[in-house]
């Protein structure tokens, strides 16, 4: 018998009321995650990607955000059907957990570290006592590699660089061992450096907790540094996903060969242009109703006035478009 995926996702779509009308951010997302792998979610600023991973854990909008429609399965277990408290109490940092973008914003200045770090194992009843409590934090800050944890206890968030506080977050994040981490953005806004130690710390954990790892990001450098999988995201649709390595190698989606053809390259001729892709993603109050992609694509052709199904290009490997399927 096949075990269950850790994540599988079908059709998700999740709207936002606001006055001028409904925004689509997700509209039909379907995703599948094994136990230990790591995917990247790839794309635009404004595609969807950080909102998919807030319907995954249903942190929306209150009042505006709500998922419509589709199926979140954590190992096996529905949990768009979960009450408000079962999420609370059983999903949100205990079994997925996320890592912040921004952690200056995520952290709260009036606290100290340890204050915050212990706070996961405190509500969730992992510690008791504040001798507890503090030895647990500093022992998951040693986990992520921060220097000299026991001193560093009472410090506030602005006495820390900022990749000790992307470390901090992520140490927050992986208190209560989680089986998914979400990962938005990470490495934004930290030297290069930086960015390579935060990817081998999150490949660390995950070979040592085993959890699952959703990369969200733009940088697909970065993506190919830690993930096996890659999911290419346009205007709230996944328009391409398989194996990294086949991805980039083969990029089947004008999308996806767009942005490849947009990363700077080692060798590259001295005083090359990168190509930029024309236009504007389109407005997701009155998406377009064929291919999102097809007002900016040089390939445009008449199907494409009907959203294409996902079309297998090889194992793992799909795409929406009816290039595909016209090849």
């Amino acid at each position: 018998m096949t075990a269950a995926p850790l994540l599988e996702v079908t059709d998700l779509q999740t709207h936002l009321h606001l006055r001028r009308g409904v925004v689509r951010a997700v509209d039909g997302v379907s995703l599948r995650i094994e136990q230990g792998e790591a995917l990247g979610l790839v794309g635009e600023s404004g595609c969807g990607k950080t909102m998919t991973s807030l319907s995954l854990l249903r942190l929306l909008p209150k009042g505006s955000g709500a998922v419509m429609q589709g199926s979140i399965r954590l190992d096996g277990q529905e949990i768009t059907a979960l009450s408000e408290a079962e999420m609370v109490h059983e999903i949100r940092g205990k079994r997925i957990a996320m890592i912040a973008q921004d952690p200056m914003t995520s952290l709260n200045p009036v606290f100290s570290i340890g204050d915050q770090v212990s706070a996961p194992f405190r509500y969730h009843g992992l510690a008791r006592g504040g001798s507890a409590l503090r030895a647990k934090a500093a022992e998951v800050l040693r986990r992520v590699r921060l220097a000299s944890p026991e001193k560093r206890l009472r410090d506030y968030p602005h006495q820390f660089s900022g990749g000790q506080r992307q470390r901090i977050v992520t140490a927050m994040a992986i208190a209560c061992t989680p089986r998914l981490l979400l990962a938005d953005e990470p490495t934004t806004a930290l030297d290069v450096t930086i960015q390579a130690q935060i990817i081998a710390l999150l490949r660390s954990i995950q070979q040592e907790s085993g959890a699952g790892i959703i990369l969200i990001t733009h940088d697909l450098g970065v993506a190919a540094s830690l993930c096996a999988r890659i999911a290419v995201m346009y205007a709230g649709r996944i328009v391409e996903q398989g194996p990294v390595r086949e991805i980039y190698k083969r990029p089947a989606h004008p999308y996806t060969r767009a942005l490849l053809s947009a990363v700077p390259r080692l060798g590259a001729p001295r005083g090359g242009r990168l190509t930029a892709i024309p236009g504007q993603p389109p407005s997701l109050l009155d998406p377009p109703a064929g291919c999102r992609f097809a007002p900016r694509c040089a390939h445009r052709m008449a199907a494409c006035e009907q959203y294409p199904p996902d079309l297998a290009i090889g194992p793992g490997h799909s795409a929406a478009c009816w290039l595909t399927a016209k090849g």
